[in-house]
């Protein structure tokens, strides 16, 4: 094949394409990338200068009040239990109903997803919720903070789709060849369903990383805090006239307030980012699935 040469016009639309999606990656980066400088400024020179990327004075006080105690380090284990256990629990209750609903011969099908749908507009509210949980005495467990999320509505019906496209010739050769239920799921479905599987994994993940007022409204004991409402707390104790809680080091001078929030902002956000480079070849091709559909 002899050479191609590109139109005027689509030279220029390369360099508006390239141009735009390195500011927008500049906007969305940027600002963190303050957060992180900030975390390690001193507190003269978050005063003096309202931007920049390098601190001129590196000071980690920030980190030394927060780390001052191994309480965060034990709500960090608290919260990745948590994490992983969560994350579990939605997978598996989601492709256990996403699977017999994507059957169009179920009984009731209609029904259920009509449910499901109803469920995606309308809840119980907050107190009803706490109600129910007190009663199931799952108050204070980490049961309260995975199982009465253990489906998303919306995640569900994405993996009911995504199942619904499969060549269902896969299937029936399975069952001729002795397969059950439960092993055509197993054995077929679920190691062609990885990239939706791992994108739905991966939002599941960063929800139960992220949450706080579930464990707020459900956890009395301190020593079950995941690490979002332990930083919660610290960042309080760093705005309060009292530098120490019984908690923190009670000889450690209280570093400025703005600098704590940084680092707070830091160590919550580092080890989700660490994961996502694993998942993101699946992330990319689950998420094209979701929005074809």
């Amino acid at each position: 094949m002899g050479k191609q040469y590109r139109t005027l016009g689509g030279t220029m639309f390369d360099i508006f394409n390239y141009t735009f999606l390195g500011v927008f990656a500049l906007v969305t980066v940027i600002p963190f990338l303050y957060v992180i400088a900030g975390s390690f400024a001193s507190d003269a020179e978050l005063t003096q200068r309202a931007f920049f990327l390098i601190p001129s004075t590196f000071s980690m006080a920030g980190y030394q009040y927060i780390f001052s105690s191994d309480t965060l380090f034990h709500s960090l284990g608290v919260s990745v239990f948590i994490t992983v256990s969560g994350t579990l629990v939605n997978l598996f209750f989601t492709v256990t109903m996403a699977y017999p609903l994507a059957k169009r011969s179920l009984m009731g099908r209609s029904t259920v997803l009509n449910l499901i749908v109803f469920s995606m507009l309308f809840g119980g509210g907050m107190i009803p919720t706490y109600l129910v949980i007190k009663s199931l005495g799952m108050l204070d467990s980490f049961w309260a903070l995975t199982l009465p999320g253990a489906i998303s509505a919306f995640n569900l019906i994405v993996i009911k789709n995504f199942f619904e496209q499969l060549p269902p010739g896969l299937e029936e050769s399975a069952r001729i060849d002795g397969c059950t239920e439960i092993g055509v799921l197993w054995r077929i479905v679920l190691p062609l369903s990885k990239p939706v599987l791992a994108t739905f994994a991966l939002f599941y993940a960063v929800g139960h990383w992220n949450s706080f007022f579930q464990a707020l409204l459900y956890i009395n004991d301190p020593e079950k805090w995941p690490m979002q409402v332990m930083l919660r707390q610290i960042v309080m104790l760093s705005q309060s006239s009292i530098g120490d809680s019984g908690m923190l080091d009670p000889n450690f001078v209280q570093p400025p307030e703005q600098t704590v929030k940084m680092a707070v902002i830091v160590i919550a956000t580092i080890p989700i980012l660490c994961v996502y480079p694993f998942l993101q070849k699946h992330f990319a091709k689950g998420v094209l699935i979701g929005s074809i559909k």
